[in-house]
Parts: structure tokens; sequence; C-alpha cells
């Protein structure tokens, strides 16, 4: 009986999933379910039930890999654990994003002998102070990786005082600067927690499913973990998702190539060099957090298929653009109300929805979901005349709301573009065209003039977040971005070369880069099962990583 693998990458958007022969490398079923921020692992769990449901037995599957985008949507929302960190040496202070950082006096010099006695009573004074604050503590000593025994004593120290997990900076790199070092603990600090909640959703959706296969976690360098390291250094899983892109992209038969993803949140762009993808010489960064974790040489930026676009009555401000923020297409969603009473410039951008059974003791305690729960969905110049909120401030309440999975908003997007087009059919055309109606008669524009400014947006944004990709490999202080931002304006038009093959990337791919492609004067070429193709990148690393 031939035997299976198992790929799954939860991105921004959807949640894909591939089953693999493990005989053959074929893709025999493949899969897409929304993907569930709130928890990662109902997402996949969902993914698992439908490969299953194609009729291939849990006992024929011997491996589950997961690319996730867990690590990095963390960092950027702010979420995760409270970090603790402790610095021991003569160094220059240093800021990093955490709950409390205590320097004071011990490490050692480049030889590794000491260079100034471990300030142990300045230890426990500072652990006590701060326990009350924090749920981990990172721990960074300067030239530890030479010596690292006041690391070690700190953490029998923080063990007696408050058993706590703590993160050694010589454990977690054995690379020089110690602001890079001390990310890097303080990193794996605070996506511990995270970590342990994705992992065990995952390993309940496995039993439901009747999977007792070994789970590899795709990291951010391209290769897997399992699922104690993955715990025991979270961090390493930043960029998995881009790790598994460049995997697959290496299955296109290029040795040199550009690989581009374009899902429903983001455009992401990593290189193929020799047939293997390149790795960032400098660790990754995440943020403000630049750290020595080992990834794959990539940029992401925001702009994809789910890409809010903003109209403007006002044609100073360009009329038409595209947001970095991520809505839901008009056309994938169920039972919306008629465009035309809500849709149209300014404030009038998007419906806002409440998330169903959300806890009423949440709900009576935001002025903006009580207005949700007492008036129905609602745009954000309803809300404001409702609230008194209004500009910044409420942006930023909105955009927590959503981050929390309490709201969810609803905007015309360059998907509903598409279908308005006929170049794609996956949802309802219908409501794409009320909605396109109602913004081209807020600008006074015919419906498919603006379909067409959309999608030319969204091909434009593509192009220049590969040109900024490309700059920094000639240009590592980034001289050319500006230039290359504004490389057609009303003197002169820039015109690009580039000199490598696009691959294609993801559903929304197809409808973008071909354009993209002509523009920079090189070709693009869509692998079979591109559509998925993260999810078979991630399922070829484990089968790579840990052969059956």
């Amino acid at each position: 009986m031939d035997s299976y693998s198992i790929g799954i990458d939860t991105g921004g958007t959807c949640t894909d999933g591939v089953l693999i022969s493990n005989s053959t490398l074929q893709v025999a079923y493949s899969v897409k379910e929304p993907t569930t921020h709130h928890d990662l692992g109902i997402g996949v769990g969902r993914v698992l039930q439908r490969l299953l449901a194609s009729g291939i037995s849990p006992e024929a599957i011997n491996r589950l890999s997961v690319s996730t985008t867990l690590a990095t949507n963390a960092v950027v929302e702010g979420r995760g654990a409270r970090v603790g960190l402790l610095v021991f040496g003569h160094v220059r202070h240093f800021k990093l994003p955490v709950t409390a950082s205590v320097f004071m006096k011990g490490g050692h010099k480049i030889t590794g002998d000491e260079d100034e006695p471990l300030d142990v009573e300045g230890l426990v004074d500072a652990v006590r102070a701060i326990r009350g604050e924090v749920d981990s503590y990172a721990v960074c000593s300067a030239m530890s990786i030479k010596n690292p025994v006041h690391e070690l004593v700190a953490e029998e120290a923080i063990a007696i005082l408050d058993p706590k997990p703590v993160f050694c900076s010589h454990q977690v790199s054995g690379s020089p600067g110690m602001h890079g070092r001390a990310a890097t603990a303080c990193l794996h600090a605070r996506l511990m927690p995270l970590m342990v909640g994705f992992l065990s959703s995952v390993q309940i959706s496995m039993l439901r499913a009747g999977l007792s296969c070994p789970v590899t976690i795709i990291c951010g360098s391209g290769r897997g973990a399992g699922l104690d390291e993955a715990v025991q250094r979270a961090a390493i899983t930043v960029a998995s998702g881009p790790a598994a892109t460049a995997r697959f992209g290496c299955t296109a038969g290029e040795q040199t190539a550009l690989v581009v993803d374009v899902g429903g949140t983001t455009t992401d762009v990593c290189m193929i060099r020799d047939g293997h993808p390149v790795l960032s010489s400098e660790g990754c960064r995440i943020g403000q957090w630049q750290t020595h974790i080992e990834a794959v040489d990539m940029y992401t930026a925001g702009g994809g298929g789910d890409s809010h676009v903003i109209c403007s009555a006002d044609e100073q401000e360009g009329c038409v653009r595209l947001a970095t923020a991520r809505v839901q297409p008009l056309s994938m969603t169920v039972d919306l109300p008629d465009p035309a009473d809500w849709l149209g410039c300014g404030l009038r951008n998007a419906l806002i929805m409440p998330i169903e059974g959300l806890d009423e003791q949440v709900v009576a305690q935001d002025e903006i979901l009580r207005c949700l729960r007492d008036h129905g969905p609602v745009n954000p110049e309803t809300l404001a005349w409702k609230t008194g909120l209004s500009g910044v401030p409420l942006e930023k309440r909105l955009e927590r709301l959503a981050n929390l999975q309490q709201i969810r908003m609803i905007g015309f997007t360059p998907t509903d573009a598409l279908h308005v087009l006929s170049r794609l059919a996956i949802g309802n055309k219908e409501q794409a065209e009320r909605g396109a109606a109602a913004l081209a008669a807020a600008l006074n524009m015919e419906v498919e003039a603006l379909c067409l400014r959309v999608v030319a947006e969204t091909e434009q944004t593509i192009e220049t977040i590969i040109l900024d990709y490309l700059a920094h490999k000639v240009w590592p202080a980034s001289e050319a971005a500006p230039f290359l931002s504004s490389r057609d304006n009303s003197l002169f038009s820039l015109s690009v070369a580039v000199k490598i093959p696009i691959i294609g990337i993801g559903a929304a791919s197809r409808c973008f880069l071909p354009a993209v492609a002509e523009r920079l004067r090189t070709s693009v070429s869509f692998p079979e099962h591109y559509e998925v193709g993260n999810a078979v990148g991630a399922a070829l690393i484990g089968r790579e990583e840990f052969p059956a």
C-alpha cells in the first residue's frame, strides 16, 4: 500500500493542504480553507478532515508537515508572553519591545576570561522586582558565546526565585553582537506559549482525524523541526511560509529565479540560486526585532488579492489606492447587505460586522462592539457618528478589534475587480458587481474602468515589491527605493529589465504576474499546483528532513 505525506500552509487568508504520494511525489489531492486567525489549529483541522475525506486511510499517512504564520503574525500584532530581559556586562543599553529590561554587572571578555564578577545581589533584586509582571525570562551576558557561566548561574537563580521558562542567549545563537543575541532569546521567550497552544490544537485535530504520524514544523531556514524544538525555539518558525515558497520554487527546474507568492494578504518574494533557496546573511528581521535567526532571504509587503481598495472623490489623492490591510471581499461574503447602502468613498469604504458568539462581557466593555450589537453591521462613517470616535483613534480601535478576531471588515478588493472583469469565478460575481457600481457612481467612473484601475494598481504594487527586493541586492542601503517607487511620473518613465525569470505561486498569482513580468521584461511560469505551492513545499521539506 502506498504511503502519503501531508503538507499544510497557514497563510494570511487561506490554509492550504496537500496529500503527496511518497512513491511518486505527485499531489494526490489538495484543498483550501479560510485561515482561522484566532486559532490556527481550527483551520488545520478542517483541512485534515477534507484531505482524509478523499478516501486515504489515516494509517497511510506517515508525516504531517506544517508551515505557519503564527510567529510572524504574533510579532506584528504584539501578542505573546511578557518577557523580562536580564543583561550582564559593560554594554551600551539597547531597547527591545519587552515588558522589563535590567542591565547589571557581569560578563566575559573575548578570551572567555571573566570581565567583571556577576552581580548576584542585583540579579536577585531584579527577579524579585519584575517576577509579578513577566511570564518568561531572556538572559544575555557579554561574550557568553565564549563563556556562558554567568547566563547559566542566572538561569539557576531564576529557577529558584521564579520558576518560569528561561532562554539563554548562548543556547539560541552562536554569533557575536549582544543586541541580536538578546533579541533572539527574547523572541523565543515571547513566542513559546503561543507555539505550545498552536501545536496542542494541531495534535487535537490529528486525534479527531485519526492521525498518529510524526509532525514537522517548517523553519524559516528551510529545514524542518520536531515538536520539542519548535516549542523550545519557537522563533525559528518566523518566515516559515516563505521557506516553503522557496522550496516549491525549486521544483520548477530553474537554476536561478525569483519566487513570488501572491497571496490574499501579502506578496512574498525570495530567490533561488543554483537550484537552492538563498539564505539571509544577516539573520531575520521581524518588525523591531533584528535577530540571529537563520531564514531565507525574503521580502514581504502588504498587497494581494484581498487588499482593501480605498477610493477618494478628491482626485489629488489619486482617486483609487490599494491599502496594505486585508478585508473580506464582497464576492466571498455570505448574506451581504446591498453595497449600494453602505459602500462609497472616505469613511464609507467598508462594512464592519461583529464575529458571532462573542462573550457578552467582552461586548459590554467596548463601545464599538456595543454599537454593532445594537445597530447591526455599519460602515465607519455610521460608527463614527454613533460613537463619537473618528480619525486615527477609530482606525486603531478597528485594527485592534480585527486582530483580536472580534470584528470582520468587508470591502471592495482586487478579487472583486477580477470577478467583475470575468477573470475569476470562485465567488459571488453579482455582489462584486453591485459593489463596483456603488464605487464607480461615487467616483463618476465607468464600472469597467474602475476595475481595470484596481487591477493595474495591484500589478504596480507587486512590481514595486519585486523591485524593492532586487534593489536591496544591489544597493543594501536602499538608495534606489524612492527612485523605483516613483519610476512613472510627470517628468519621466523608468523601464526596468529583470534578468532572471519569475516563478509564480499562490492562487492570485496567475491573475497579476503575467502583466508584471511583461513590464519587467522577463518571463513567468506557474508550476503544477502553484495554487497550493507552499503546502507542497512544506510536505517536501518534511520528507527530506525526516525520510520514511
